[in-house]
């Protein structure tokens, strides 16, 4: 048995060639990115056109473009972009009748300010509603003319704690967190604007608030991610009149996915699709060995049952013409990236639209595989295993590959970092240590005061799992994440020092109380139920000695683990300063640290000349210290 070839770096990390399809609304054209003057930009061709015959409608040369949306016209296109990885998103318009004049800023917004969201109006065609914070501790609403750029205020916030909900930005709904976390929703009279309680949702198992939270089309009705008397996330139903809770989507012994809530940012799939005809959702994801997709719409069940022929994957991304029956969907798969097919429901016809990777082969890709273990205290938690292909897998070098959030979870699909280190011989483990959301109320809640606790005991407990099984070297354990896998990284390398022969911290927090102090203003009041409650409140002197005896800023003595540490130097969520800590302490003891720091990226590199060599120096640093295999000419 021998290892594949050694893929490039550049293959894994480049710009996918096509990426992010979607179907225009009225069914004649495709929009998706793909490369143009080094960087993803938009480009759109007609239905039946070959990418040789599509337009490049966007002109971005510095960060590239991730995020965009059809308008209900066929003229315009908006995207979202910031600068630099500052996160400061502006809304920018494109006229594809000139394709060729640059993008129209919608959102001229001062430094610090953003918009979030980007929703077309149905009840006034033309019109976008946005929520961006030019008074910069409210999220205010604001409609926006696509053509002419005119700006019209909807509705201030008065409340950083509270805000309104409703089809097309009407006032139905009151959504509110109480002084101690609960979460609150409120049915809103029309004639009067007195609000009525409809739901109340403890704080905890929310951590990053209750989602989704959908208002009917109609107003009649307020859809929400919700655990009733279930350890289990269900999507409901709560009418507007009578506060009455109607199940709309459960699966027993699965958790709803919340995952969508970071979709924009993070390319995560939906956590539920909605029709572009009638704007209510046809189906939900639900979190599994692999993603479930309940069908919720009898139209859709018939475009699902057609759709499922093309991919042995799983449905993930999926878009509609304005009448349903023409379709473009992506698929998720562990080892197929970003498969994407166009699909005609009146017709019947299907075809592949493109391949994201074409230069990958699925054969020299490993699968991933859901695996279960027991923490140390009974606590089940769920993984997953990827081997890599053309060895025994016994006794390999093993990477744990920590997920970031906390509030988040890994899932099963195509991980360019979990392909690219089995493709160096390394066993790739990535548990959903407690704290991950999509395993339950209980999973999430376990939590709650063990950073540098149970939560790193759990990831211990996964590696010697690994070498109990057989499949992992004692010797040759590496430990690599970002954000909060950067924080589990340094607190890997300081608790537990003897554990792990290698390291990498990427855009990791080495001070809890730093990171909270240092996060912006206007989020400040929505921590309640997240890192005030999981972590600690700085601001009690108790609390805040607490936080720093679980830093690993104050055990940087520990450290003798081989460490490469990656930073964006406009990271606005976990300051450079988090790195710059470790980092000089380490080297006025004269312990050897590697450090990349990235002047134009932030919380999570996406340039891909960042990347490409982020993951070179990540190769160099575990095939020195684990005994992968490396690219560079010299290296094993």
């Amino acid at each position: 048995m021998t290892l594949p070839t050694l893929i490039d770096v550049e293959e894994f990390f480049a710009d996918p060639e096509f990426s992010g399809a979607s179907i225009s609304p009225d069914g004649t054209r495709i929009a998706y990115l793909a490369p143009a003057h080094g960087r993803t930009n938009v480009w759109v061709r007609g239905i039946d056109e070959q990418h040789e015959q599509a337009v490049c409608v966007t002109h971005d040369a510095r960060r590239g473009i991730k995020t965009y949306y059809w308008t209900d016209d066929p003229r315009w296109l908006l995207y979202r972009q910031d600068t630099d990885g500052n996160e400061d998103w502006h809304l920018y318009r494109v006229d594809l009748e000139a394709p060729d004049e640059p993008a129209v800023d919608l959102t001229p917004l001062e430094p610090g300010s953003r918009v979030v969201g980007s929703e077309i109006m149905r009840s006034m065609p033309g019109s976008v509603l946005v929520a961006m914070n030019k008074r910069p501790m409210f999220f205010d609403v604001f409609r926006i003319d696509v053509a002419t750029g005119e700006t019209t205020l909807v509705r201030e916030q008065s409340e950083s704690l509270g805000n309104f909900a409703g089809p097309d930005g009407e006032a139905r709904f009151y959504v509110a967190e109480a002084e101690d976390g609960t979460h609150e929703f409120y049915a809103v009279d029309e004639a009067t604007g007195d609000k009525r309680l409809i739901a109340c949702e403890a704080g905890p198992e929310h951590p990053v608030g209750v989602y989704p939270m959908l208002p009917t089309p109609d107003g009649k009705a307020l859809l929400l991610g919700v655990y009733q008397d279930s350890d289990d996330l269900r999507l409901i139903r709560v009418d507007h009149e009578t506060g009455d809770q109607t199940v709309v989507a459960a699966v027993p012994g699965h958790s709803l996915c919340d995952m969508g809530s970071v979709a924009e940012d993070f390319g995560h799939p939906p956590s539920v699709f909605i029709s572009r005809r009638t704007g209510e959702v046809i189906a939900a994801r639900f979190v599994g060995d692999r993603p479930r997709i309940e069908v919720l719409d009898p139209h859709f069940a018939e475009v699902y049952a057609e759709l499922s022929k093309l991919s042995d994957g799983v449905l993930g991304w999926v878009s509609s013409d304005s009448s349903e029956q023409r379709w473009v969907v992506t698929f998720i798969h562990d080892r197929e990236p970003g498969q994407t097919f166009f699909y005609d429901h009146g017709t019947g016809e299907s075809r592949l639209l493109f391949r994201s990777h074409p230069n990958l082969d699925p054969a020299d890709l490993a699968p991933m595989r859901a695996v279960r273990l027991t923490a140390r205290d009974g606590l089940p938690l769920h993984a997953f295993l990827t081997l890599p292909v053309g060895v025994e897998p016994k006794h390999l070098p093993l990477v744990l590959l920590v997920h970031g959030g906390p509030w988040a979870h890994d899932m099963w699909g195509y991980n360019r970092k979990v392909q690219c280190l089995a493709n160096r011989g390394y066993a790739v483990l990535q548990v959903n240590f407690r704290g991950s959301s999509g395993y339950g109320k209980r999973h999430i809640t376990a939590a709650i005061g063990e950073f540098a606790g149970a939560m790193h005991d759990d990831l211990i407990d996964a590696a010697d799992w690994a070498v109990e099984q057989g499949y992992a070297d004692p010797k040759r354990i590496g430990i690599f994440g970002g954000s909060y896998g950067g924080y589990a990284t340094l607190v890997g390398v300081t608790f537990t020092p003897d554990h792990f022969a290698a390291a990498v911290d990427y855009v990791g927090v080495s001070s809890l109380v730093n990171f909270i102090g240092s996060l912006p203003p206007w989020l400040r009041p929505l921590l309640k139920n997240s890192w005030l409650t999981y972590a600690g409140d700085p601001d009690d002197p108790a609390q805040a000695t607490d936080m720093l005896a679980r830093s690993p800023i104050t055990k940087v003595d520990e450290i003798r683990t081989p460490l490469l540490v990656v930073q964006g130097a406009n990271d606005v969520r976990v300051v450079q300063a988090e790195s710059d800590g470790i980092v000089e302490s380490l080297r006025a003891r004269g312990v050897p640290v590697e450090y990349l720091v990235a002047e134009d990226e932030g919380h999570g590199f996406q340039n891909p000349e960042n990347l490409i060599t982020m993951f070179h120096a990540i190769e160099r640093h575990f095939a020195e210290h684990l005994g992968g295999r490396c690219g560079e000419a010299g290296v094993r």
